[in-house]
């Protein structure tokens, strides 16, 4: 550990600008960046007082191919960006002690006392407590730590802000008491377990592992509690092509039994066939039995499962053109993707709100500006937030005016694959 005000004046000094441009890749960055954590150490010091610290990043992710599939025990290809969670430690006795950005109450979590709290669902403890709760239950060491978190992985916005900060939760108890030995893995599935058990969202593995793990990465659930990973070795920017995510500024509040419906209605389609989640399903079985099932469930389950079958085959081709080179066929594959979210598994607007479809007016527009020069589709868990474009890199500028112009200014977000999952930046 080191003191804050050494920290600060070796990021005035530009000391650490090698390591900043490792994790976050963007020469332009680290000015921003730089600034950033001055202003992050000093709001510490404001909070905690001045003392020996460490520093801890998690980042967002960006879902790739496998739009809801990962609750089904199926294939996800997802990616790490360069947008994070930040945040400052102290060691302290007892308690777990956290200021996020924009609020000025600090939370704290007693170690004594790691029960789930009813009363705590959907809040920012439920996750802290349970991430701690599942790290003791594992075995591992767990201890008390001051925390300035602050983020600039976009909120409701498909990108995993939560994901992002229960991977913080975990690297820090790695980091301070564990000689960071927890493994990325286990701290994605506590991250899940603090989101399900705790948080009261029943979210699956996907977002946690991309977070936590870091990179391009291909995941397969099939086993949940042993998830196959692969890394992808590919660089978008060697075929002149962009990552941009786009914020509609719709908010995923209020919007839980939207998201908890889908593997709600696809689980009732695997248990009308005899099985928990549709990866166990036979597809061809499906198909025979389809008449029956609509007559039993309705439609609009039957097309999520269409979608389920059709997209965890998608991931794979996915995988094999990017491996092979074959980046326009892994475009084609993306659209596809996309069109299947929006037909079949049907997340891209609420029918709550109808009057509300920001993502389906961004998909339209984004399609008109790129006029075959990219592709796009929906984001991450849909309804509301942001899409998805890879576009070619001089189409970027076309593409950033017109996003900026329909939501606002800044809403074009230009990103980059980060290699590094949660981490401890300095110590």
């Amino acid at each position: 550990m080191k003191n804050t005000k050494t920290f600060i004046r070796e990021l005035k000094e530009h000391a650490h600008v090698d390591l900043l441009k490792d994790i976050y890749l963007d020469d332009s960055l680290i000015g921003y960046q730089e600034e950033r954590y001055v202003k992050a150490i000093e709001t510490y010091e404001a909070l905690f007082g001045e003392g020996d610290v460490e520093i801890y990043s998690a980042p967002g992710r960006s879902e790739v191919g496998g739009n809801h599939t990962d609750h089904q025990y199926g294939c996800v290809l997802a990616t790490s960006i360069n947008l994070d969670a930040l945040a400052i430690v102290g060691m302290n006795e007892g308690s777990i002690r956290l200021v996020s950005e924009g609020y000025d109450n600090i939370l704290e979590v007693d170690l004594n006392d790691l029960e789930k709290k009813p009363k705590e669902e959907g809040t920012t403890l439920a996750l802290i407590r349970g991430m701690a709760a599942k790290l003791r239950e594992e075995g591992y060491a767990i201890g008390g730590f001051n925390a300035y978190v602050t983020s600039d992985v976009l909120v409701g916005a498909g990108l995993s802000s939560s994901a992002a900060f229960e991977t913080i939760i975990g690297t820090i108890l790695s980091g301070l008491y564990n000689d960071m030995k927890v493994s990325s893995v286990f701290i994605a599935q506590a991250g899940q377990y603090a989101e399900n058990v705790y948080f009261g969202k029943p979210c699956g593995l996907m977002d946690q592992m991309a977070c936590s793990v870091g990179g391009l990465i291909n995941i397969d659930f099939e086993d949940p509690a042993n998830p196959v990973m692969k890394k992808v070795e590919v660089e978008f920017e060697d075929y002149h092509h962009s990552l941009c995510i786009v914020d509609t500024k719709g908010s995923h509040a209020d919007l839980t039994d939207e998201y908890a419906a889908v593997p709600a209605e696809m689980k009732e389609v695997a248990e009308k066939l005899g099985k928990p989640v549709l990866r166990q399903v036979d597809p061809k079985e499906f198909y025979q039995k389809l008449p029956k099932l609509r007559e039993a469930l309705g439609d609009r389950p039957i097309l999520r499962a269409i979608h389920f079958f059709n997209e965890n085959a998608r991931v794979g081709k996915q995988v094999a053109a990017l491996n092979e080179g074959r980046f326009q066929d892994f475009l084609q594959l993306v659209k596809e993707s996309g069109n299947s979210s929006y037909k079949y598994l049907q997340n891209v607007y609420t029918n709550k709100d109808v009057q509300n479809q920001a993502v389906s007016i961004g998909l339209a527009v984004a399609e008109t500006v790129l006029d075959g020069h990219g592709v796009s589709r929906v984001h991450g868990g849909g309804f509301a937030g942001t899409i998805q474009i890879f576009v070619d890199n001089e189409y970027v500028p076309q593409i950033k005016s017109a996003m900026d112009g329909v939501f606002g200014e800044g809403s074009c977000h230009v990103l980059k694959v980060r290699k590094y999952g949660g981490m401890k930046v300095l110590a």
